[in-house]
């Protein structure tokens, strides 16, 4: 009776700890933060974020969440802190995001198709300045002081910061278009897309540079390797064409039509530009 007894107890505890083993491992990210420089307001950006947070949510089966950032200096500094995991940057931003933290890139947004964009100088439509050198003692309008790029393309396109009249750092693209629209300011840099909707809006576009990496999408170093793959393949199924898909893509940026793979070495051209901007 008592080796029944003792057989019994053994084959349960074996059948309650072979349940154990073979019970499959549940995903230990409880949650994922999204980080994001501010290209805009934060409402204006939580707006454009919130339904590829969604879209990813139900695509990982992790809960995904915004923790949007002031500015350039604080979305780097948390990502490259990982107090979030996935950020949305600038190609200089990224830049600085790798040298402080060695973060992942996941991939780079396609505009219209082209896997780059440009930086766009404007002025408003009855302004006099047409070219690039009319800009000399005229009044300027920069974003995030933290842009270098903007000013290295200025700076490249022939016009040296001193020779400007006065240039100031206002913020968020909008602020600047709205600014020139104003004529708070004679003339001022934005990125392509938002060059694209203000012409329609009383500005025009008397510079464009070179094709430029684009904008992208970050990882922490921290972030485990498995679920970076996961990430990434959410991110590069996404496609406009897609009636689901559309939304999420068109809501960060109506001239965005998906993401593609990319890689350190297709920022080098940046990092050549923004070099003598770099503090020593």
């Amino acid at each position: 009776m008592k080796f029944r007894i003792l057989f019994s107890s053994l084959y349960a505890l074996a059948t309650i700890v072979a349940t154990f083993v073979s019970a499959p491992v549940k995903a230990e990210v409880a949650e994922l933060k999204f980080g994001s420089v501010a290209m805009d307001i934060p409402a204006e950006m939580h707006r454009r974020l919130k339904p590829l947070t969604k879209y990813l949510t139900d695509t990982l089966q992790v809960p995904v969440s915004l923790q949007l950032s002031p500015d350039m200096p604080s979305a780097i500094k948390e990502v490259s802190a990982a107090s979030v995991d996935l950020s949305y940057l600038t190609p200089v931003a990224y830049l600085k995001a790798k040298d402080k933290g060695n973060v992942q890139l996941i991939a780079k947004t396609i505009t219209q198709g082209q896997g780059s964009f440009q930086l766009m100088i404007v002025v408003r439509d009855d302004s006099p300045i047409k070219k690039v050198s009319d800009l000399a003692g005229k009044t300027f309008a920069f974003g995030d002081v933290a842009a270098i790029l903007q000013r290295a393309v200025v700076v490249g396109a022939g016009m040296p910061l001193e020779k400007l009249g006065e240039y100031k750092f206002i913020g968020h693209y909008d602020n600047i278009a709205r600014g020139v629209k104003n004529g708070d300011f004679e003339a001022g840099i934005l990125k392509d897309t938002t060059a694209f909707k203000w012409e329609k809006e009383g500005l025009r576009i008397i510079y464009s540079s070179e094709p430029l990496p684009p904008y992208n999408i970050v990882a922490s170093s921290k972030m485990d390797p498995k679920m970076v793959a996961k990430v990434r393949d959410a991110f590069l199924k996404l496609d406009s064409k897609n009636p689901e898909h559309e939304p999420v893509i068109h809501a960060l940026d109506p001239s965005y039509s998906g993401f593609a793979a990319t890689s350190d070495k297709e920022y080098e051209v940046v990092r050549t530009l923004v070099a003598p901007f770099e503090k020593k």
